[in-house]
């Protein structure tokens, strides 16, 4: 089992989508576990035992040298990380390959999204898949994170394209989705993988001819034919263009 671990301060956010149809039943199965943690519950608060303000609890602060909007503070995020995977100290944490953690067999990997980190590929999902028992996933708003939390622990950057976003949450949706779909298992057929097989771009259902105002179209004649040699060429062909 993979557990994915998310430190952000909208858990909220990811509810729909980890909540429904391939994910939910890799959960169900027990093939994934998912776990939040609101770096909000880690902030030091000089009122004790009492109820917290949302200023007592605010963890973002002006940056350093200057530049609009603010930083997500170190310490929560170091903290965060902490309840999930334990301390450096106590993990004993050592260099396996690049950037990997052990904890006897469990296998650690944290994740920080930027947009100057490594591209995210169907190959990196396919390593984590068989390399990992734990995947912590950081996700940045506002300016971004103080960088000294990859000081405490070993992360690797992610990118999940040459965009910018608003915050993390939404490519560690794409990367628990694209792992969790890799799992052996989780989906009822191994050629539902599109990367493993020729998938054209273009795909038909019943009925063989839909009409919409006065208009007729057909699903293309060669799918009809059963000739698996000639579906796959088109396939192929659709694929080039």
């Amino acid at each position: 089992m993979i557990t994915f671990h998310l430190i952000t301060l909208f858990p909220e956010s990811f509810e729909s989508y980890l909540n429904a149809s391939i994910v939910k039943r890799a959960k169900e199965k027990g093939a994934i576990a998912i776990k939040y943690y609101n770096p909000r519950d880690f902030t030091v608060s000089s009122k004790k035992n009492k109820e917290q303000s949302y200023a007592d609890r605010r963890v973002d602060n002006r940056p350093y040298g200057g530049g609009p909007g603010m930083v997500i503070e170190a310490l929560p995020i170091i903290k965060a990380i902490e309840k999930a995977v334990g301390q450096p100290a106590s993990l004993k944490l050592r260099r396996t390959g690049k950037n990997k953690t052990t904890k006897g067999k469990k296998s650690v990997k944290i994740i920080f999204f930027s947009p100057s980190g490594k591209q995210f590929t169907n190959e990196i999902a396919d390593s984590f898949k068989d390399s990992y028992t734990d995947i912590v996933f950081i996700c940045g708003r506002y300016e971004g994170i103080d960088a000294r939390v990859k000081k405490v622990f070993p992360m690797i950057d992610i990118s999940v394209g040459p965009y910018v976003l608003t915050g993390g949450e939404l490519p560690a949706m794409i990367m628990i989705d694209s792992i969790t779909r890799r799992i052996p298992g989780v989906l009822g057929d191994t050629q539902s993988l599109e990367e493993e097989r020729v998938a054209s771009p273009d795909v038909y259902t019943r009925p063989e001819l839909i009409e919409y105002k006065k208009k007729k179209y057909r699903v293309p004649k060669v799918l009809l034919e059963g000739n698996h040699k000639l579906i796959e060429e088109w396939k192929k062909e659709r694929l080039d263009k």
